[in-house]
């Protein structure tokens, strides 16, 4: 089995043309990791931030996600009970416990049921933000944290994600960037979790099931506020 892995192993560094000494592997990595190169960025993604966005929303809705456009983030309330009622789901969502969730006017409501922290077992709808969306694909990108609980992102039937426009990035590269920036090294959420569409599998007679190992449903709701910052 060794002499095996070492032949594949050898093989491998051979096409890398990679026949120095291992010990050089940890120093490479890190210089690396240091200045990291973006990949091939495909011509879809390269596109005026306007476009993304809209790029971001034709592929939500490519991959069965519903989206919801609104102009200030105070509206973000009315959209969510919108998308409640349009499917007859009861008053009730579960919050991530962020600032930026927390100080919406949900109190404009009367019957909204509001409550806040990781995922509970009878929690039906979950409101989370998210950390970017990735135009190319239509993915969203959500770290873990004290205030974005990944509980949430996975055990209710229905996932609304309110993403910023200013959050849209052309590229899976951009996204990561956005991510190192923010973190820094060293300091990098546990997990992140790329979100594209609602949870499906195609295992049983390669028939399309949705909400297989996470939610049923994702809804977007896209804050206009402008451009992505750097």
């Amino acid at each position: 089995m060794t002499s095996a892995r070492e032949q594949i192993l050898g093989a491998v560094k051979t096409s890398l043309k990679r026949n120095g000494p291992t010990e050089s592997t940890p120093e490479m990595l890190a210089e690396r990791l240091s200045d990291p190169k973006p990949g091939l960025i495909p011509e879809r993604a390269q596109l005026p931030h306007p476009a993304q966005v809209d790029l971001m929303e034709s592929m939500l809705i490519e991959l069965s996600a519903t989206v919801q456009r609104v102009t200030n983030v105070d509206q973000v309330p009315d959209a969510v009970v919108d998308y409640l009622k349009a499917r007859n789901l009861p008053q009730e969502i579960r919050l991530a416990p962020s600032r930026e969730l927390l100080e919406l006017p949900w109190e404009g409501q009367s019957l909204l049921k509001t409550s806040s922290g990781p995922a509970r077992e009878p929690d039906q709808v979950s409101v989370t933000g998210a950390f970017a969306g990735v135009a190319e694909t239509g993915t969203l990108m959500l770290h873990s944290g004290a205030d974005s609980p990944t509980t949430l992102n996975f055990l209710p039937e229905n996932h609304v994600v309110v993403l910023r426009s200013s959050q849209v990035v052309g590229a899976y590269e951009e996204g990561w960037a956005r991510l190192r920036r923010a973190f820094g090294n060293g300091t990098m959420p546990r997990t992140l979790n790329m979100i594209s569409g609602p949870s499906r599998t195609g295992d049983i007679e390669q028939k399309i099931e949705l909400g297989a190992h996470g939610p049923r449903r994702l809804h977007v709701i896209i804050v206009e506020d402008g451009d992505a910052s750097a």
